[in-house]
């Protein structure tokens, strides 16, 4: 069963906290009714309330180690946070009494599974995704209601009856020749009919019916699934924000919307943490060449960010953004006993690997007598102690001088595909940084150009984003 070719087809994903709030649910609500002339056959695709789902992980962990006390409490605070709304926004009192009645029985799911947990003193990635489900599960119930009291004809779908994962719980890959034919077997009746299929976010099941989540940025991956699968015209991702920002507003008053960005610099500002959508989100709709944009739900006049596959328009300039990750140091292995030296850069990193911490930028001189890295603050000392360890016999004959660590340092990244092909953006970075006395530790640029990435103190982060930001043009 495929799509039907004449009338448009619309994917929206509400986050947490476009549906965290009976103001914020009651406007979501409206944006959905709003593009119905535009959209005839419209999905949307719902989080958790916000701050539900860590409630509902935390709970878990809790009686893993024992420490259930909160649990009643928790359920509690769970069922008076959506019956909040559903009193606010439905008036229909048969209708919420049946949400209500739902979501106490997921509730009642909740608390007899972490009570398990608790007696198994375990909590699987299994469990956890089964815990982490329920938020969701909720919340379709509850905006389906909504969107009912709203003259909306709407029904909810659990994403497991749609989206077809392998067996890695809490990061499960889709199967999409098998998720491309439940999708269609199950929402192209409810389209047809002129309904909207609540659906939720973040989860799908194994063949056998096991409940998985899909990891980071579930959510926004479940509606580019679901918009490749159908297939939509479009993906619309409604946030809090007015699209992707060129820098952080907190840091950078100035800070503005970004029209038009490509998959690659998407990719790049995600890496280097920008509240962006992670590239897995997105790749299912660009290979697809199915429109994504990402707006507001608090200010849905504003035309957001639409995201592209590539960019070829450059006239916002070469430069597009600026981010900043705080809380890091770099660490360094130097030694002029490991000039030329084979393995010397991967020993350094299977033992950080071996650590099980993430290395965000590398830098390496070319005359090899020194690796330098990023590493989280909070890891510095694990990793300094395994690379000792690591070249204990190096360090005691002398080939290697010493590790080391500085003292708090970001990362700041400038990110704009038009970088490669705009000679001396590097010069004008480092002179502008250099004209407000900022001090540059270490750099680094990837062979794609899509990004440039420098090392400052922490205490310079405010002026090297701000001085970096007036080159946008």
């Amino acid at each position: 069963m495929s799509s039907n070719p004449i009338l448009p087809t619309l994917v929206m994903k509400f986050g947490g906290t476009s549906v965290g709030t009976a103001a914020a649910m009651a406007q979501a609500a409206q944006i959905v009714r709003d593009v119905a002339s535009d959209w005839p056959r419209r999905v949307a695709v719902v989080s958790a309330l916000s701050g539900v789902t860590d409630l509902l992980l935390d709970q878990a962990r809790s009686a893993a180690h024992g420490s259930g006390g909160n649990l009643l409490q928790a359920a509690e605070d769970i069922s008076r946070r959506h019956n909040a709304i559903a009193d606010d926004l439905v008036s229909d009192l048969a209708l919420r009494a049946q949400v209500r009645q739902d979501i106490g029985h997921l509730v009642t799911d909740f608390v007899q599974l972490c009570q398990a947990i608790g007696v198994l003193g375990e909590a699987t990635p299994r469990a956890l995704d089964a815990v982490a489900s329920l938020g969701e599960r909720m919340c379709i119930r509850l905006f389906g209601a909504v969107l009912t009291a709203q003259g909306v004809l709407a029904r909810p779908v659990e994403a497991t009856q749609l989206i077809v994962t392998d067996e890695h719980f809490q990061s499960a890959h889709p199967d999409f020749a098998a998720t491309t034919r439940r999708t269609r077997q199950v929402l192209e009746p409810t389209l047809a009919q002129g309904c909207v299929p609540v659906v939720t976010g973040f989860i799908g099941a194994t063949p056998s019916g096991a409940i998985t989540t899909l990891g980071r940025g579930g959510s926004d991956y479940s509606a580019a699934v679901l918009g490749a699968v159908l297939p939509a015209q479009e993906v619309w991702i409604w946030t809090d924000v007015d699209g992707v920002m060129t820098a952080d507003p907190r840091l950078v008053p100035g800070a503005r919307t970004i029209p038009v960005l490509s998959f690659r610099e998407v990719s790049e500002l995600a890496y280097y943490g920008a509240k962006v959508l992670h590239p897995k989100t997105i790749r299912p709709v660009i290979e697809a060449g199915i429109g994504l944009r990402v707006c507001n739900t608090f200010n849905p006049a504003h035309p957001g960010t639409r995201l592209v596959g590539e960019d070829t328009n450059h006239s916002n300039g070469v430069i597009k953004a600026v981010t900043a990750i705080r809380g890091l140091t770099l660490v360094t292995l130097e030694g002029r006993g490991m000039l030329g030296v084979p393995g010397m850069a991967a020993r350094t990193f299977g033992a950080v690997a071996a650590t099980g911490v993430s290395v965000p930028l590398i830098t390496q001189a070319s005359s090899e007598q020194s690796i330098c890295f990023a590493v989280p603050a909070e890891s510095t000392q694990t990793v300094v102690s395994a690379l000792e360890a690591s070249f204990a016999q190096e360090i005691a004959g002398r080939d290697i001088d010493r590790v080391w660590a500085t003292d708090e340092v970001v990362i700041i990244s400038v990110v704009g595909s038009g970088m490669s092909r705009t000679p001396g953006v590097a010069g004008r970075v480092f002179s502008a940084l250099g004209s407000k006395g900022v001090n540059v530790i270490a750099i680094a640029q990837g062979s794609s150009e899509v990004s440039i990435s420098l090392v400052v103190d922490a205490k310079d982060t405010q002026a090297a984003v701000n001085t970096l930001h007036e080159l946008i043009i």
